[in-house]
């Protein structure tokens, strides 16, 4: 069985590919600006968050992270 852990966000580079900001991401979505930084940084989304985010930025939920795969 393969187990996937989210390594790295890929929010800055799908917010920029889209032509957005935090701000316009922050009032599209409801999400406070404070944990969109933090998904910046370091703090993986919730569920909900990241399908929020994804159908915003028009991507899917894997595309959000970088991923990496351990077998189990």
């Amino acid at each position: 069985m393969t187990n996937y852990k989210a390594k790295k966000s890929n929010l800055k580079e799908l917010l920029s590919k889209r032509g957005m900001d935090l701000e316009s991401l922050e009032r599209n979505t409801n999400i406070p600006r404070s944990q969109l930084d933090d998904y910046l940084s370091k703090r993986i989304m919730n569920l909900n968050n990241a399908m929020t985010i994804s159908k915003e930025l028009n991507c899917r939920i894997e595309d959000l992270y970088v991923w990496t795969a351990e077998e189990a």
